[in-house]
């Protein structure tokens, strides 16, 4: 009866260390999505436009300026920020 109840403590650890991980890496997911998405999103649509033989010019244009966004967003703060130090 012990050792029943020892493998389901084990599995649930495991589940749980599972668990652990996979929400980690949905918020590391969702935190380089919100800082890169508008640089994804042009860098898609321009390839789309030039595959069906379109100019993708306004994609290109749409990345460039989430990159810019995206920079000066990673410029902004600096590890005095975090610290609370000046």
């Amino acid at each position: 009866m012990k050792q029943s109840i020892a493998k389901r403590q084990q599995r649930g650890q495991g589940m749980t260390e599972y668990i652990i991980i996979v929400a980690l890496i949905a918020i590391a997911g969702i935190v380089v999505f919100a800082a890169f998405g508008d640089v994804v999103r042009g860098q898609t649509a321009a390839m789309a436009s030039e595959l069906s033989g379109q100019n993708g010019s306004v994609g290109k244009t749409a990345a460039g300026a989430g990159k810019t966004r995206a920079e000066s967003g990673a410029v902004a703060g600096n590890l005095s920020d975090f610290t609370g130090k000046q």
